[in-house]
């Protein structure tokens, strides 16, 4: 059967610099076994389809695929797949905002902004596992004087993040040095200096995709950004940078509104036809 299919670039404005993201537009009808061959046949870090929602409110319903796993969910296959379902004709049922339907319940995506933005969904925040830090950090070859705090964050991916004093030291680091699968949820953060083209650089450095460095993460920089949020240090709309050590040009757009925290970004669609699945 011939489906509809967008290949798009996500987290950025200029096409072939994001995180790309496989999109099937008509996703009913195949099966769990028909999702997981066709993620691990187009090999991207997500692959996405979009599917009729059960919940009324929701605009569509999408489930999300790693070459290994399914997903409950994922930033940048949020923002790719409204994207992508926008592009396709949909129409949604509140104008200015989209509601996506996903394993984790419904993800609000807003288009009333200068980039589309979704609500970050919910995150535990527990403190860092010591005995991984120091694993972690051993590995990189990080000291404890490099490192600025720390956190164990889940909002349906779990990440050990370490905050570092600098951008540039966190794009210093190797990431084959804390490579999958002996390494699980390795997020690094450090701060640019005013005036810089973001005001912070994140990266990836295990990623589900089991990828040697995901490009740009929408999970993981939503997480941090609660996590931020939680400090009281999110007190203005930032930037996040990410993928600049792999040639990338990643770019996660932060905002408050009210209680809830935002993360926006452009899609670019590269590639639009049909599958035949």
């Amino acid at each position: 059967m011939k489906r509809r299919f967008i290949q798009c670039d996500v987290f950025s404005d200029t096409a072939l610099r994001g995180n790309g993201l496989a999109v099937v537009l008509d996703g009913a009808g195949l099966s769990d076994a028909q999702m997981m061959q066709f993620a691990i046949w187009t090999n991207q870090a997500e692959t996405t389809f979009l599917v009729p929602p059960e919940n009324a409110d929701a605009d569509y319903g999408v489930r999300i695929f790693s070459p290994t796993r399914e997903m409950d969910f994922a930033g940048h296959p949020t923002l790719g797949s409204c994207a992508a379902w926008l592009h396709a004709g949909g129409v949604p049922k509140v104008a200015g905002r989209v509601m996506q339907e996903c394993a984790i319940g419904l993800v609000e995506i807003d288009q009333s902004g200068a980039v589309p933005a979704f609500v970050a969904p919910p995150t535990q925040i527990d403190g860092a596992d010591q005995a991984e830090q120091a694993r972690i950090a051993q590995a990189l070859g990080l000291t404890e004087a490099d490192i600025v705090a720390s956190a164990r964050l889940d909002n349906g991916a779990a990440f050990n993040l370490i905050e570092l004093h600098s951008a540039e030291r966190v794009l210093s680091l190797d990431a084959r040095a804390v490579s999958a699968p002996e390494f699980r949820g390795v997020a690094i953060l450090g701060k640019h200096p005013v005036g810089a083209y973001a005001n912070y650089e994140s990266r990836n450095l295990t990623p589900a995709s089991m990828m040697a460095e995901d490009p740009i993460t929408g999970s993981m920089n939503a997480a941090i950004a609660v996590w931020l949020k939680s400090q009281g240090r999110l007190t203005e709309d930032i930037v996040i940078a990410q993928g600049t050590a792999i040639g990338r040009k990643g770019r996660v757009f932060v905002s408050n509104r009210g209680a809830d925290v935002m993360i926006g970004g452009a899609t670019t669609i590269v590639i639009e036809g049909t599958v035949d699945i």
